[in-house]
């Protein structure tokens, strides 16, 4: 049995959750609303301010469906009552990111600038202080699209291994090369 899968999502105060004649599941909290196809063979039951799925065979691939929907639903509930953030830094000398609405102007040492469109779910913020890293924060209730978003910003200007500057997630460690010895 899927211990993830077995577990019930608790429904917070604020959040309501449908599920249609399709299996679509709705949740909607103060944050936002998202929608979420479920595969027929999983059901859910609503009862008590908790949502449990039940799947119909022991079968591998509804094993892993279990889970996979049981986590997808509390990444849902969770994101429209609290939200997501997630924290880039910008390491090199001159790499910055300036906001401007939905669009992000990024000088990332190029000969030109890199503009990034976001969707309209997602929310960021600039943040430059003296003598650290530029930071990106981005918000939204999505957590999909926003680790999406993330990655897609990641890869303008990936960390390299030997001074370490680009794009990176905050806390993330880049491994270090040593580089080049001289030889006499």
């Amino acid at each position: 049995m899927s211990r993830i899968g077995k577990s019930p999502v608790t429904i917070p105060a604020g959040v309501t959750v449908e599920v249609s004649k399709e299996n679509l599941v709705t949740v909607k909290g103060k944050l936002g609303e998202l929608l979420q196809q479920i595969d027929p063979a999983i059901s859910l039951k609503i009862e008590d301010g908790s949502v449990s799925l039940d799947r119909a065979s022991e079968s591998k691939d509804h094993r892993s469906k279990h889970g996979l929907y049981r986590a997808l639903i509390a990444n849902m509930v969770k994101g429209v009552s609290e939200g997501y953030k997630t924290v880039q830094e910008l390491v090199g000398v001159g790499y910055k990111a300036d906001v401007k609405g939905q669009l992000i102007d990024f000088s990332l040492g190029f000969s030109h600038h890199v503009f990034f469109i976001l969707p309209p779910e997602i929310k960021a913020e600039s943040i430059i202080e003296r003598g650290k890293p530029a930071r990106l924060t981005m918000t939204s209730h999505d957590k999909q699209l926003l680790g999406q978003v993330a990655a897609k910003i990641r890869s303008l200007r990936k960390p390299e291994p030997y001074k370490g500057k680009g794009i990176r997630f905050e806390g993330e460690v880049v491994r270090r090369k040593a580089g080049k010895t001289a030889a006499k």
